[in-house]
């Protein structure tokens, strides 16, 4: 195990990196290598060069795509007993998301409670796919096939939420179903979502929503 004094700056991050360079790791998944990096490090509180080495491990054994932000590692390391220095942690996830290059296009997209928004919302993620796509841009197509999961468990947990009306929940069964399909066939999604509202069963559900 690294041993050194508490950590307290972040000009430290290059000693830990450089300290864990030649370090063999076991974990067998990212959230069990972030605890095991930090168990390493043995520092009493984790901040910003405690993450940013977390970080760059991460990165080097999953690739960058498997990076999350700061602030998720945070709660990680804190949910098995870790000290935050909060100050730092929130410097840190605030200078992650200015310098996101995704964070632009893919904001607001979890903000939808119609079906026209979800519509929206999916012709959004589907105009993206297809520019990440002819770029070859791997990450990107990571990152909306996150915001699409996410969005899908959203509404699945709002759909079954007793405390929302039986018409929230109903519209909001339906666009998880709409994820789902587009999850697993996104190219066939825009003429299975024509032919999914001309149908019976659609339009008995929804024939007075403007979509």
């Amino acid at each position: 195990m690294i041993q050194f004094a508490p950590c307290h700056s972040r000009s430290l991050f290059r000693k830990l990196t450089s300290e864990m360079e030649n370090h063999v790791w076991k974990a067998r998944n990212k959230r069990e290598l972030m605890i095991e990096v930090w168990e390493s490090l043995d520092c009493e509180s984790v901040g910003a060069a405690e993450l940013l080495a977390i970080e760059s491990v991460v990165r080097q054994k999953f690739g960058s795509g498997a990076v999350d932000p700061p602030a998720m590692v945070a709660r990680v390391l804190a949910d098995e007993g870790a000290e935050l220095r909060h100050p730092e942690v929130l410097q840190l996830d605030v200078e992650h998301r200015d310098t996101d290059p995704y964070r632009p296009m893919l904001h607001h997209l979890l903000e939808f409670s119609t079906l026209a928004d979800a519509a929206a919302v999916l012709k959004r993620l589907d105009d993206l796919r297809r520019e990440f796509a002819r770029n070859d841009d791997v990450e990107g197509l990571r990152r909306i096939r996150e915001v699409a999961t996410k969005a899908r468990r959203r509404s699945q947990l709002i759909s079954k939420d007793s405390n929302e009306e039986s018409k929230s929940r109903l519209v909001m069964a339906e666009i998880a179903e709409w994820f789902r399909v587009w999850l697993h066939q996104p190219e066939l999604f825009h003429d299975w979502l024509e032919l999914r509202r001309r149908s019976k069963e659609f339009l008995d559900r929804f024939i007075n929503d403007q979509i």
